[in-house]
């Protein structure tokens, strides 16, 4: 499967934001966010843009599994929550951190090519 479509895919978790519209459970309208996803369809790739990709998605990962343990160990042993709660606790701000940290560096990737390219002297 080519990456264009791996990337575009993404925007499918944005179908998750209807749970908050159709049920009390408004958290779900954040997933709207991955909707910008689905620009990946369109977007003609080149290297950079699958590097820059590549990186943005090892920086979430990283910053989200530090993010997870650290919040983990936190509500635990600082918060008196129990192992359970401690875990879920920890996945969901892990998981939080992850996608911001890769939407804010596939951004920042993008527009420093975008402006570079505006901006180039030749």
């Amino acid at each position: 499967m080519k990456r264009r479509a791996l990337y575009g895919l993404l925007g499918l978790l944005s179908l998750l934001g209807f749970v908050g519209v159709f049920t009390q459970e408004r958290v779900f309208l954040a997933f709207f966010a991955f909707a910008v996803d689905f620009s990946h369809f369109f977007q003609r790739k080149d290297e950079m843009v699958v590097d820059y990709m590549n990186r943005s998605a090892a920086l979430g990962f990283y910053w989200g599994m530090a993010a997870t343990g650290i919040t983990a160990a936190g509500t635990f042993f600082l918060g008196g929550q129990g192992g359970y709660e401690a875990l879920v606790t920890g996945l969901a701000a892990g998981w939080a951190v992850a996608v911001v940290v890769h939407a804010l560096a596939e951004l920042f990737y993008v527009t420093r090519e975008r402006w570079g390219l505006a901006h180039d002297p030749e």
